[in-house]
């Protein structure tokens, strides 16, 4: 079986890392890489790393990309577009696609259809959200905290909340935090995505380390709500993001106070019966490392106790976890597939 797939925005960081992913996937097969500005290009001209793989594939142009399928066929579309343009791009295809008959499931990388209703959305990204319509066809999670196949289509979360998620949510649903979550995150360069910026550019972010919008990152009400919808208990988070000086990884620390009194052994424990069916995600003794997942799927926990303190650890590639990664774990289980189909590729460590 084989299922033609498009990606929608495929120029920037997360559509080359779902076009890497995609050469070693069994099923999902690229159909289009939908660019406008560089329509009619060569991929491998934007993406060298990836001429062995596509070096006779070009970009395909919105306009016409929907028209290349066979009517009464099916697409897995994934879209790599920016926060605010994404949602507007999908409701086009979607209309386009149902005209012709053919069967879609999207995955959306963006923050457009992560929360549950557009007043969610608006307090956080303001107004003019894209398809207001479709956010109802959406939901949103991490694969790790949603049972089955929850909707037709998927808001993946975002990185950073990809990382505090899998910390947060078990040590939430086990009743042993207050409700107050004090949460740092270092992030790699590429998470600010392909076009450089003062924040981004490499003699600025080099030997160096430095908290942005501490207090008031827009991923923590993302990060609240998701935890609330998977354990019913909405947590106060406190979050104060930082950008380190290496290209790929996020590094997320999750403090609380204990409830009640516990032992790291019975924190570990309670994470370990949380992600005991999770393949991505690995419970580990003593503190992760981002160089045991970076370029890969997968994720690293540990947990330290002091007295009436708990620290929870979780590291992520924020390009494939956190992203493109997160995304195909999502377009396999709509399509029926094992979450595990094509992202079994352990980190190469040596990076």
């Amino acid at each position: 079986m084989s299922i033609p797939t498009a990606i929608l925005g495929a120029t920037g960081y997360v559509g080359g890392e779902t076009l890497r992913l995609l050469g070693a996937h069994p099923t999902f097969e690229l159909a289009a890489a939908v660019s406008d500005s560089r329509a009619g290009q060569a991929i491998a001209q934007t993406f060298p790393h990836l001429a062995a793989q596509l070096a006779d594939t070009n970009f395909s142009a919105h306009s016409n990309w929907v028209e290349q399928l066979d009517t009464g066929s099916e697409v897995a579309v994934f879209s790599t577009m920016p926060h605010g343009t994404s949602a507007g791009t999908i409701a086009d295809a979607l209309e386009r696609l149902a005209a012709r008959n053919v069967n879609a499931h999207v995955v959306d990388a963006s923050a457009d259809f992560r929360y549950a209703t557009l007043d969610a959305y608006t307090a956080v990204y303001g107004d003019g959200h894209g398809a207001p319509s479709l956010i109802e066809e959406f939901a949103s999670g991490l694969p790790e905290h949603v049972a089955g196949k929850p909707a037709e289509h998927i808001g993946n979360p975002g990185c950073f909340a990809t990382a505090m998620l899998l910390a947060a949510v078990p040590l939430v649903a086990s009743g042993l935090s207050d409700e107050h979550l004090f949460i740092t995150g270092i992030t790699g360069s590429t998470g600010s995505g392909r076009s450089p910026s003062d924040g981004t550019h490499h003699p600025e972010r080099h030997s160096n380390l430095y908290a942005y919008k501490p207090l008031g990152h827009r991923h923590a009400p993302e990060v609240a709500e998701m935890t609330a919808a998977a354990t019913g208990v909405t947590p106060k988070l406190h979050f104060v993001p930082h950008s380190g000086p290496f290209t790929r990884g996020i590094y997320a620390n999750v403090q609380a106070k204990l409830s009640r009194p516990a032992s790291a052994d019975d924190v570990r424990a309670r994470f370990a019966d949380a992600y005991a069916n999770c393949p991505f995600v690995r419970v580990v003794e003593g503190t992760p490392r981002i160089k045991h997942v970076v370029a890969s799927n997968y994720a690293e926990i540990g947990v330290a106790v002091d007295n009436d303190v708990v620290l929870v650890m979780s590291t992520i590639d924020n390009l494939v976890k956190g992203a493109a990664g997160g995304a195909m774990q999502w377009m396999n289980r709509l399509w029926d597939l094992p979450d595990t189909t094509g992202l079994s590729a352990v980190a190469p460590a040596w990076t």
